[in-house]
């Protein structure tokens, strides 16, 4: 067997490098390189590589019109807003990967649907991060007692494997990858090849023998999941846990899912006995609403095919820095560049003078064009000092001329926003039509950016 060899390997595409680069020359990524330490393949290496091709055939095509059609078993979690972003439920055989920011519930909230998930099945929780006392005080702080709930404080994987073998579960929580490592791999835990194979050893044990896996994957400091990027395609599904810890409101979130959209968002609130499910975000999100005051805007975004009503905030004040500062948080910031030049071009505002700040309540992030009507109204109400009234909701697109153009799903927004007792909708011109239906809102047109600043009110007197 040859020595150790110090290599470094490219996070995003593998590139594999005899010394540091600032710049991957083939996936031209910048301080993507990580070092790792490699050795010749033994046999065992080869074998167990070689385990892993569940989906092989033998090497014998099949005809795709002789394809079967698989059904796919889905198990309810216990906790319906993750039910709704994994599809429906866990789905037999599919791998999980789950990713947050330290402290933000990950292990939380996998021993809660431990819980209910051991009620009728086997679950094996690996931890590599904490020890048995540990886990087991959650546990008691949470109320979790489960009878086929069995626990496992090891980071050998083929040690895992073989007790998975002795026990047989039907689901494999593993908390987290980054901590496990092979024996056939020399680099330290949590290198891209020990990441790589370790998540290969249980991909092939979840589609050989149809056993639900999660995985909790590290974030590094770029809000990334760490290590290599191959990682998020080679998994069913990859659950993003966003929030503050500072906050007590957390979104489960899916970039991916091959068993149901990725569109769907979970609302959760942390409290002292654990996760508890937000099933009306909307209220939730409005809660403290300030009244008659400058630069705040309602608005409703679409998460898969829940209607979500979001507050903007917006601060304009006058600069004392040569340049003035952007801030957006919860929007894309080349977004609101984008709308304040439409602002200055078409309506003469200098926002070119003002420092401005744009934040969205309750740690949301809003990534449809649909919000840019809210925005725009705040932006303008904080540097006019003219309130919106409270009771107005914007919704709609801004176009670089200054025009309103439609969004989808127009009446599911308003009717929402009447729900939560909203009593006008200003809704882009071409919209209008769709909304002929709905009662207990007052629904208005506007054709352009020039039409909007007639439903401000007048300036408060000092």
């Amino acid at each position: 067997m040859k020595g150790l060899k110090t290599v470094f390997i490219c996070s995003e595409c593998e590139y594999v490098s005899p010394k540091w680069l600032g710049k991957c020359p083939k996936c031209n990524s910048w301080n993507s390189f990580v070092e790792d330490v490699t050795e010749s393949e033994t046999h065992g290496a080869q074998k167990a590589r070689r385990s892993v091709a569940f989906h092989s055939d033998g090497g014998v095509s099949t005809k795709f019109s002789e394809l079967s059609t698989p059904e796919y078993i889905r198990t309810l979690t216990g906790l319906s807003e993750l039910d709704r972003v994994l599809g429906g439920g866990l789905v037999s055989g599919s791998v999980v990967l789950l990713s947050g920011e330290p402290g933000i519930g990950k292990s939380t909230l996998l021993l809660q649907i431990s819980d209910t998930l051991c009620m009728h099945k086997t679950v094996l929780y690996v931890s590599g991060e904490e020890s048995g006392g540990q886990i087991k005080l959650r546990a008691e702080r949470l109320s979790i007692n489960g009878s086929k709930l069995y626990l496992l404080t090891e980071t050998n994987v083929e040690a895992i494997l073989e007790e998975a073998k002795r026990i047989s579960p039907d689901v494999i929580i593993v908390d987290s990858v980054q901590t496990m490592y092979s024996e056939h791999i020399a680099s330290a835990p949590g290198s891209i090849s020990n990441v790589k194979e370790v998540t290969l050893s249980f991909i092939s044990k979840a589609k050989s023998e149809g056993i639900s896996v999660f995985l909790v994957g590290h974030v590094n400091k770029e809000g990334s999941i760490a290590g290599p990027k191959v990682l998020e395609h080679m998994v069913d599904a990859v659950l993003n846990f966003e929030g503050d810890r500072r906050q007590s409101y957390r979104i489960i979130r899916a970039t991916k899912n091959r068993y149901g959209s990725t569109n769907e968002i979970g609302v959760f609130e942390m409290t002292d006995r654990g996760l508890v499910e937000v099933p009306n975000p909307s209220e939730m999100l409005l809660a403290d609403r300030p009244a008659d005051t400058s630069g705040n805007c309602a608005v409703c975004t679409i998460e898969g095919t829940r209607p979500l009503i979001a507050e903007i905030q917006a601060l304009v004040t006058p600069t004392a820095f040569p340049a003035p500062r952007r801030t957006s948080n919860g929007i894309d910031y080349n977004r609101v560049y984008l709308i304040l030049a439409v602002l200055e071009k078409r309506l003469g505002l200098k926002f070119s003078s003002n420092d401005v700040y744009i934040n969205v309540i309750g740690g949301m992030r809003i990534d449809e064009p649909a919000s840019d009507l809210g925005i725009a109204l705040a932006l303008i109400s904080s540097l006019t000092d003219r309130p919106i009234p409270d009771d107005l909701i914007a919704i709609g697109e801004l176009g670089l001329s200054g025009e309103c153009r439609g969004v989808a799903c127009i009446g599911q927004r308003v009717r929402e926003a009447a729900r939560l007792g909203f009593t006008t909708a200003l809704v882009p011109l071409h919209n209008i039509s769709e909304c002929e239906d709905i009662r207990d809102i007052r629904v208005l047109g506007a054709k352009n950016v020039y039409d909007i600043i007639k439903y401000l009110k007048p300036k408060k007197e000092d």
